[in-house]
């Protein structure tokens, strides 16, 4: 897989979203291992996840222990697998997501994350989302005393405004290495936040990085998935899935991007995992930009 660079760890181009394995219509273990495994074997070596991937109250970081075991059960070499967790927001089992951005509740987190992990210090520990109740210079601060105490080793932010990310650079300097938020052909509203990571030498991994294409397991399930986009035509010139055709041109954007597409059957990780592979000529990723804007 064509690879790219979150720090000074180099990564394959599209990763794994591994929250559908967790919350709500989660597939069984197997099928969840399957999964993961399928992502492994087709050069995904950056596999995201949260504390608060989960379904039901009481199980916080159901994600990250299915996460561990599957690494432990693969047959192949997974040391050069980055595992990115997030820590900051909780789920109560009602369907409903809390934020808590507090310097003692990230520093707790990180350390529960880390034994459910199975790791002496988490490859990229990423704050899931500005708490408003918290200075956000005492929640990044956190992160700063993560990476000086050596149980993170990289720090990413996620849900984050231009500011915040300069704000935070100034605070972790190259303790910082990516920045998460929702971008896609539909959700383009994080274009600065993309275009200053690029600047600033930082990853960006879209999450949700095929709305307009298909639905995120976060945006609910009304309605069918779209079709008869320019997507959509380009894939059938291409013999390609308009998925495929979608992280394409998310790599396109810009040497920064990363996307973790979400997948809960090993069919879907394998179509995600070919996009690397597509190279978009400069008509067509002018066409599809035309389409969209």
């Amino acid at each position: 897989m064509r690879q790219r660079t979150i720090g000074n760890i180099t990564v394959g181009a599209i990763g794994l979203g591994a929250m559908p394995l967790s919350i709500e219509g989660r597939p069984d273990e197997q099928r969840a291992l399957a999964t993961v495994h399928a992502a492994l074997d087709a050069g995904v070596t950056l596999i995201d996840t949260a504390d608060s991937y989960h379904w039901h109250a009481g199980e916080s970081g159901h994600n990250e222990r299915l996460i561990a075991r599957a690494l432990r059960l693969h047959g192949g070499d997974t040391s050069g697998v980055l595992i990115a967790t997030k820590g900051g927001r909780g789920r109560p089992g009602n369907g409903s997501w809390t934020v808590t951005g507090t310097p003692g509740h990230l520093k707790r987190a990180a350390e529960a994350s880390a034994g459910r992990l199975g790791v002496e210090a988490i490859g990229l520990y990423q704050l899931h989302k500005p708490d408003p109740a918290v200075p956000w210079a005492d929640s990044v601060g956190a992160l700063r005393d993560l990476l000086d105490a050596g149980t993170i080793r990289a720090a990413g932010i996620s849900n984050v405004t231009t500011g915040q990310i300069r704000e935070a650079h100034a605070i972790l300097g190259d303790g910082l290495v990516s920045v998460q938020n929702r971008y896609s052909p539909a959700v383009r509203d994080s274009e600065p936040a993309l275009r200053l990571s690029t600047e600033l030498g930082l990853a960006f991994l879209p999450w949700s990085p095929l709305g307009g294409i298909s639905r995120s397991s976060l945006d609910g399930h009304a309605g069918p998935a779209s079709a008869g986009t320019a997507f959509h035509a380009l894939a059938a010139e291409r013999g390609v899935s308009p998925q495929r055709i979608a992280l394409a041109w998310l790599l396109a954007r810009s040497p920064a991007v990363i996307p973790v597409p979400g997948a809960s059957r090993p069919a879907s990780v394998q179509d995600s995992a070919g996009a690397a592979e597509i190279l978009l000529s400069e008509a067509e990723a002018a066409r599809l930009d035309a389409a969209i804007d």
